[in-house]
Parts: C-alpha cells; structure tokens; sequence
C-alpha cells in the first residue's frame, strides 16, 4: 500500500547511537515549567521483574514502557512553517520532552525513551520491541502499539518493509528476524494472522472474503481470541515480508488533506510463537526421584506458548484539518471512537478504577490483555513538529503519560504436549508390538524346526533298529538250521560207518568198537552242545542291543517331553506379553483421554485456520502488489536538485550512456512527484524532454519511468494541456500499443486517466485515440492495470454527465460510441473493489445522461445498476445509483415492463 512521504522515505541524516539498556523503568511523571523557574520531579526506577525463574501461572508486575518519537518536517511543513520554530523541544539524554505553549511558556513531561527525528529504525526497535520480543521467545504475550495523529510516521515505524534500503526496515519485520534467528525449525513453530479493524468490523488481511471475523473470550481465563482469523505458518523471512505485503495490499486508505495515503484501519499483527523447553523431561524426572526409564517414556515435553501483538492504530485526525466528507467522514468518526474508547479505557486503569469500559469498542476487546492484563506492553507515541498541531501532539503526549500508569501483570504460558507424548507412545507400543511378533515367530519357528528333526530321528532310530533286528533273526535262524542240518548229516555218516564197521568187524572186536563210537558221538555232541552255546550268546547279544536301543528310544520320548514343556513355557510367556500389551494400551487409552481434556481446557475456544497454500497467497501478491522504484529516496533527490540543478539533471536525459539517461529519469520522475517542483520542470522543458524519451526511447525502464512522470504532472490542469498541445496523447497510445510490460501499462494508464478528468480536452483526447488506447490496455488483465483503466472510464464518464447537466452536451456518450459499454458492464461486478468501485461510478454517471439510456438497457447496463442501487457497500454510490433509475424515464417503463421494483 501507498504511504505518505514519511512512510516511505528516510530519515533525513543519519546519526550513530550506542544502544541504551532497557532495563530501567521510571515512573511517569509530568514536570510543569517555565523559563523563569524549573521545577523536576524525583524519578524512582526499578528492575524489570525477571523472566527466567517464573513458572506458569505465577504473575508478575511489569508497567507498559512509552517511547515517544518525533518526526522530522515535511515539505508542507517546511514551507508553512518556515517562520515558527519546532512546537517541542527533545531532551533525548534527560528522557524529556518540552511542549511550548507560547515564546515564554513550556511544559515538560518525562518518557521511558524519547527519541529525536534523527533516531535510526535499529534504535527505535531495540529500546521499544526488543524487550518485548525476547519475552515472548520465554513464553509470555507481547504487546507493542504505535498511537498518535495521522501522518506522524506509526506504519513507518512499525511496518517499513525496508526492500530499497535495509536499514528502514520496521519493528514488524526486525521482530520477526530475531524470532526466526532463537527458535529451533524442527521442535519450534511459529504462525501469524494479519488482520484489520475497519468500521468496527474485524477483517482478514491475509484472505478479504472472510470480512466480519467475531471476538471470542474464554468464561474461565477472560482470554480473548479470534479463531475465524486465517492462520499461517512461517518458515523463512521471506515467506513473512511477502505475506506483510499481501497484507498491506488489502488495507483501506484514503487521500485526506493531512496525509495522501492515510489509514483508514487499525491493523493488528499476531504471532503465536510455540516453542519446546529444552531439558524439562529430565529435570522433572529428577524432581520426582524417578529416574526409570519407563517413567522418562511418559514424561510429557514441555512447550511455551508466547503471542506478540503489533496494532498500527490508524491516525486520531480533527475533521476540519483532514477536509473528510462522504465515506472518509464516516471512516473518520469509527477511528476517533474507537480511539477514545481506548482513551477511556486507559484513563480507568490508570486512576484504577473499579470499571474498565472494554466492551464499548472491539478495539478495547482486542487489546485487553495488553492493557491491564497479563502482556508485557511497549507503546510509542509519534508526534509532528508543526505548532499548527500543537492540540493533537499535547493530546498524544497526555496519552503516553497516562499510559505509563498503566501496571500489567505478565504472566509464562508453560504446558505439556500431551498430544506429542501420545505420539511417542504410539510409537513405542508398535515397536514392542512388531519385536514381539517378531521374536513369537522366530520361537514357534525354532520349535517346530526342533520337533521336526527329533521326529525325523526318531523314526530313522525305529526303521534302523527294526531292520538291524529283522535280518539278525534270519540270520541266526539260517545258521541254525544250517547246523542241525549239517548234525543231521554227520550222524547219518556216522551212522551208515557204524554200521558197515559193525557188520565187517568180528565179534571179539565188538566191545572195542563200541567204545570209540561211543566217544566220537560224544565228541559231536559236545561240539553240538557248544555250537548251541554259541547261538545263545549271539541272540543275548541281539537281546542287549534291542534293550539299548529301547533306552535311546526312551530318551528321545523324553527330549520330545522337554520340547513340549518349552512350549508350554512359550506359550505362557506370550500370554503375559499379551496382558503386558493389553495394560499398555489402557494406559495409552487413559492417557490420550487426559490429553484431549487438557487440550480442551486450555485451548477452548481453537486457533484458527491452518494454511499450507501459503504459495497461493504469495501468488496473489505477485499479482496484485504495485512495485514503487523510488519513494524511499526523497530527501537524497531533494538534495541531489538543490545541489546539481535542473538543467543539469535534464540534460544528462540526452546522455549516450543509457544507465545515466535510466537514472536522470528516475530523478526527474520523483521531482515531478512533489507538485512544488512540477512548474519548474514544466518551465525547463523536462515535459518537452520526456515526451521525446517517450517517443524515441526503446528502453523499457526509461519508457515506464518517464510515462510515470507525465502521469505525475498530468495532475496539474495546466500540464494537462500542455502535454494535449505537444501531442502526448498520442505518445501515450503508441507506448500503450507497444508495450507489454504490466508496470508500463499501468504508468500509460494512470497518465490517461488523469486526462480524462479534464473537461475542456475530452473531444481532443477521444479524437486522437485516448479511450481507444484505454480499451486496448485491458488485454494486459493485470489487476493495477485494470484499475487505472477503470479509473480514466469513471473520469471521462464524470467530465461527460457535468457537461450534460450544464446543456453543454446533447448527444450520445463518447465512451459508448468508442465500445466502451461491453467491458464496462462485463466488469461491474470484478471482485477487486478499487475495479469495481470505478465501474460502478462510471455507470451511474453514463446512466445521468438520457440519450443513453437505450444503449444502456440493450447491453445490459440496467442490471448492473439495479444491482449496484441494492448491493453496492458504498452509501454515496447506492444513493447515485437509486437517484438515477428513478429520474429516468426510459429506466423506468422498461422496470415497470420487468416487473422490478426499485
């Protein structure tokens, strides 16, 4: 967004300041003197209340910190101001401030930080934000505000993207650059909301659809919150100053005669800063005398929750010096209300009254844990120079002083993550799960591996020992009866020998013969008899051998009894792991169950959405945010005109060197933005110059710059016909043709819309292709691009329905003649509000004049009208669109023949 001079400019000089501890807290005191006396009040400082050793819930003192801040002078003041001196006098080494009443007359009030317009923004954010923010990296909320009247330097201050010069970064993106460089990415988060206090609505900065957010405060705490807030995460600083951006881009402002960019909404920043303490598990482990390690598993981490609160309030303004009417009267009347409930609020908590009225504003409600509550609190107050302000700057001094009356009670903010030990635990009991499975496998797979191989022996035993049996019995069973047979036969032998012998021998032998035979039978009956022997001792032995192997028989039985009774033991086991399993789940249970009431006792009320399409949001920036070149560097320009002069600088715009032709232009161009300067440019032929750059340049820089310098002086009425009279018209068309470039269109584009809203050049504009050259620049369909087209529609359209009114104008519009009607009436409704807000001026002013009234109805501008007299958000337009249907009558018969009530 577009800021005053201040906003966006440096400081003029730059002077080095060693950096002031503020660890000091003096009471407020204000010290009435004059030149003839002085009188100087004891000033009592105490040490802030340390933060390390508070645990939560433990509250301690802390008074909100003023810093008070001077602008330097602008260059209206410069001007109007020249012959009167400064209407305050700083004592930045005393911490005073000296408020003149007259030449004789002063007053002189004491602040915690005063700081001279010469204070760099590194200084402002130590003295003020720094300490703030450190406490919300130990757990506690942070506040830090910037009050005083418009165009006083608090977005400045506060919200300085710092992207041309880094060191007028603000306290916004400084805080943020501390926080990302303390916390720990892998266990920290951060996340922030950017919303806007517009007409005691609460609107979403980050996502504008959502436009009436409600305040929620917790029955129990009192906390206030609001959850329907988009809520985003941030990662880097980059992600931060584009999502500032985005923001910044959706703010309303307005052109008021005390700042041409002034605020028109209280913005408020909120960070949530989630952070895990380091060594808490072991700590309370060792507090409890339980060292286990299943009691460290079930230990909970502890997090700190801190939240910082930046509000840029927009500007007190007195109605008479802003010049406010319309809509911006009403802006007007919601920012002073809501400032005084403010006001009255801190004046209750200062005298410590019984009642604090925060319920009369949602501005009170937002900030009532900064004020009076448990936030450590910075306010800086910024004030201007100019006695012609002298009873807006004693009114914001008396703020701050009543301010630092103000005692808060800050307060650590420590929980336990209930949800991250459920996590953990859940993680646990898997692996015990998935090992026990596991080693369950491994053992029912050893088992059966072992009883396979015992059954395999076993049986192998069996079939051996049955065969080695079986062939042993027909083995001793053959020679049995090999030998009974081979008796048989040697008793047959003998025998048949005995009876031949006996039948030859005589009968005196007999006796003898006898005898022999007798003892050979004997001899074979003894060789029989141990033969039989022999067979009994081999089956004894067979015998032996079966029983032995019945005995390994046995002891193979009992090895199988053994493995069952292992088994058995297994079994038993895993029934224990499985009750082990089931007690763990129950306390997982149990413990899940007190997390989630934890969690809903103390975040009722929720924190709002989470995105992730953060990448979607940047988009938009890209898409919508207008980029300015060179706002930031005007006192160096005023300096550099001062010193080299105009003829100078205009003759380096013919230079050979394109970088020094790209730099005078720049130079010329931020010249032509101050309307003092613009007559001496003119006068010197910096128009002349810049219209030929325009013409023979084929730089795409030089052309955007120089078109934006002609928009700068098409401004000025007496420009307007100037660049008419040298054909700057059709200059501007060419480079609209030629060019692709979105900021070059846009520069093109603003530069005819300001020619439009001159009355006396409308037929020489349409005649040398202007409103051709509008209506071509739409293929551009960038957002500022349209709106500029929109704009020089709405201007032509203005300039066309007064010359109607005062019978200077009789025939059709020249916008419809030149094509104009389709694109205006397909973009009624656009959803970019600065597009639509145009279109729906330009309508009502097309639709004043009668002879259009047909061309309106046929392309179905009547519609859009109706839609506009009912839906518009804009009263002034509403009434201009109901006024205009019922004073014509065409609109009307052709309502009566719809049937549409208006």
């Amino acid at each position: 967004m577009a800021s005053n001079g201040y906003r966006n400019g440096i400081l003029k000089g730059s002077v080095k300041v060693e950096k002031l501890s503020p660890s000091s807290n003096p009471k407020p005191s204000s010290i009435k003197s004059k030149t003839t006396s002085t009188q100087v009040s004891s000033v009592r400082r105490s040490s802030p209340a340390s933060l390390g050793g508070v645990g939560s819930g433990v509250k301690v003192p802390g008074r909100v910190r003023v810093a008070v801040r001077l602008r330097p002078r602008n260059a209206e003041e410069q001007v109007a101001d020249a012959d009167f001196a400064d209407c305050v006098e700083l004592q930045p080494e005393l911490k005073r401030l000296k408020l003149r009443k007259n030449n004789w007359d002063s007053d002189t009030y004491e602040f915690d930080e005063v700081l001279t317009e010469f204070a760099s923004q590194k200084r402002v954010y130590e003295v003020v934000a720094k300490p703030v923010v450190e406490s919300v990296l130990d757990g506690y909320n942070g506040t830090v505000m910037a009050y005083g009247q418009t165009g006083t330097g608090k977005t400045f201050t506060l919200g300085r993207l710092g992207e041309e010069d880094t060191a007028a970064r603000g306290i916004m993106v400084r805080s943020m650059e501390d926080i990302l460089a303390d916390i720990c990415p892998e266990t920290d988060s951060i996340s922030v909301s950017y919303l806007q206090l517009y007409m005691e609505t609460i609107q979403d900065l980050l996502d504008p659809t959502n436009d009436n957010i409600p305040i929620v405060e917790d029955p129990k705490t009192g906390d206030v919150s609001v959850p329907g807030a988009t809520l985003v995460e941030i990662r880097n600083q980059h992600s931060f100053v584009e999502l500032l951006r985005l923001g910044e881009a959706h703010r309303f402002a307005a052109n008021t005669k005390l700042n041409t960019e002034s605020s028109r909404s209280h913005a408020i920043l909120m960070v949530h800063v989630k952070r895990c303490v380091k060594g808490s598990e072991a700590a309370l482990s060792i507090e409890n005398g339980n060292g286990s390690h299943m009691s460290k598993n079930f230990r909970p981490p502890l997090v700190r929750k801190g939240k910082l609160v930046v509000v840029d309030l927009a500007g007190s303004e007195r109605i008479d010096k802003s010049g406010s009417e319309g809509h911006t009267l009403e802006e007007a009347k919601s920012i002073n209300l809501s400032l005084s409930a403010l006001g009255k609020c801190i004046n209750a908590l200062a005298e410590n009254s019984p009642h604090v009225p925060v319920r009369d504003s949602k501005l009170t409600r937002l900030l009532r844990d900064s004020f009076g509550g448990t936030a450590r609190t910075s306010l800086i107050v910024t004030i201007g120079p100019s006695p012609r302000h002298r009873g807006e700057t004693t009114s914001t001094i008396m703020f701050g002083q009543r301010a630092m009356k103000v005692e808060n009670m800050v307060k650590i903010k420590e929980e336990f993550d209930y949800k991250s030990l459920s996590r953990r635990l859940d993680i646990q009991l898997d692996k015990l799960i998935a090992e026990h499975e596991r080693q369950q496998k491994a053992f029912q797979d050893e088992l059966e591996r072992i009883t396979i191989e015992a059954q395999n022996h076993i049986s192998e035993v069996e079939r051996n020992y049955a065969e080695a049996l079986e062939n042993e019995q027909s083995r001793y069973q053959k020679d049995y009866k090999e030998s009974i047979k081979k008796l048989e036969e040697q008793w047959m032998l003998n025998q048949q020998k005995l009876n031949s012998d006996r039948a030859r021998v005589e009968v005196k032998q007999e006796p003898l013969d006898m005898g022999l035979a007798v003892a050979e039978l004997q001899k074979s009956l003894q060789n029989e008899i141990n033969l039989r022997k022999a067979a009994e001792e081999e089956v004894n032995s067979l015998k032996s051998q079966l029983v032995q192997w019945r005995r390994s028989e046995a002891v193979g039985n009992a090895e199988v009894l053994k493995l069952r009774k292992l088994l058995e033991d297994e079994e038993h086991q895993k029934e224990k792991l499985e009750e082990e399993i089931a007690g763990l789940r129950s306390q997982l249970l149990q413990l899940s169950f007190e997390a989630d009431e934890t969690r809903r006792s103390l975040d009722r009320g929720g924190s709002g959405k989470i995105l992730t399409g953060l990448d979607s949001l940047m988009s938009q920036v890209r898409n919508s945010q207008i980029k300015d070149s060179g706002n930031g560097q005007k006192a160096p320009i005023v300096n550099l005109f001062e010193q080299v002069g105009l003829q100078k600088i205009l003759s380096l715009l013919e230079s050979e060197d394109s970088d020094v032709r790209i730099h005078a232009v720049k130079v010329v161009a931020n010249l032509a933005a101050e309307e003092a300067n613009q007559e001496k440019i003119v006068q010197a032929g910096g128009l002349t110059s810049l219209l030929m750059l325009l013409k023979s340049s084929e730089d795409e820089m030089i052309r955007r710059v120089a078109a934006g310098a002609i928009a700068n002086l098409a401004m000025n009425e007496t420009n307007q016909e100037l660049i008419m009279d040298q054909g700057g018209i059709s200059l501007l068309s060419m480079t609209a043709a030629d060019a692709d470039d979105p900021q070059t269109l846009r520069m093109v584009a603003g530069a005819i819309a300001n020619l439009c809203g001159n009355d006396k050049l409308q037929i020489t504009l349409r005649g040398e292709g202007g409103i051709k050259a509008l209506l071509g620049m739409v293929r551009c369909g960038h957002p500022d691009v349209l709106a500029q087209v929109a704009r020089g529609i709405a201007n032509f359209a203005k300039c066309e329905s007064r010359a109607s009114s005062q019978g200077t104008k009789a025939g059709r519009s020249l916008l419809i003649d030149d094509g104009a009607l389709p694109w205006i009436v397909q973009n009624a409704n656009n959803e970019a509000s600065p597009i639509r807000r145009h279109i729906e001026l330009a309508l009502c002013h097309l639709a004043q004049h009668e002879v259009n009234a047909k061309d309106m109805i046929s392309g179905g501008a009547l519609w859009e009208l109706v839609r506009i007299s009912r839906d518009c958000s804009r009263e002034d337009i509403r009434t201009l669109a109901n006024r205009t249907l019922t004073s014509s009558p065409t609109f009307q018969a052709e309502l009566r023949r719809l049937r549409i009530e208006c």
